[in-house]
């Protein structure tokens, strides 16, 4: 499948040396304790959480995302909390390689393997877990704690199984987001 060359104003994104695009317009907190791997776009009004971190001294880094990533507009990563022993903490979040999360997508997962779809408008909640190779259609809830296997693909409110994906959708989706970044091509104003 051919992705049309899509092209942004210069001028709204911000290229750092390891190839990560940036959009002016997306919400980055807490810089400090996020790591981007290096192709990855973050697009108008994408929001990552890196300043929700347990309290305390240290550097530690908060969000990791891996290489080739997309996070499309209005979508929120925000690393998943949750009170233990009377003490409410926040916990990092993983994201691997080749990971597309669509509009409107709010994340809280605790992982996110690679050579992953997440569809538009999801919500993927608290601690989940979502192996490598898999797909979550648009609209879909995953609730918290969920465990999504390698090689499924989820639908529905709640999310559940229901088909599974082939084998060679590893090189199907890393062709597909390295084809979707070269074709990301900002124009000049």
């Amino acid at each position: 499948m051919d992705l049309p060359i899509i092209h942004y104003s210069k001028s709204e994104y911000i290229e750092t040396d390891t190839g990560n695009k940036v959009s002016r317009k997306s919400v980055i907190c807490g810089s400090q304790n996020i790591v981007l791997g290096g192709k990855t776009i973050l697009q108008t009004g994408s929001v990552i959480r890196g300043d929700l971190k347990r309290t305390g001294t240290g550097h530690a880094v908060v969000v990791s995302v891996g290489r080739y990533c997309f996070l499309s507009q209005g979508c929120v990563i925000r690393p998943p909390c949750k009170t233990y022993k009377g003490v409410f903490s926040y916990y990092p979040m993983k994201i691997g390689d080749h990971v597309i999360i669509g509009e409107g997508t709010i994340v809280q997962a605790a992982t996110i393997g690679s050579f992953v779809t997440i569809g538009k408008n999801c919500v993927i909640g608290r601690f989940a877990i979502i192996k490598d190779c898999c797909k979550i259609e648009d609209n879909t809830v995953i609730p918290p704690n969920t465990v999504v296997p390698s090689f499924s693909i989820y639908k529905g409110s709640p999310g559940k199984l229901v088909d599974e994906l082939p084998e060679s959708i590893q090189e199907i989706y890393e062709a597909r987001t390295k084809d979707r970044y070269a074709k990301f091509i900002p124009r000049a104003d």
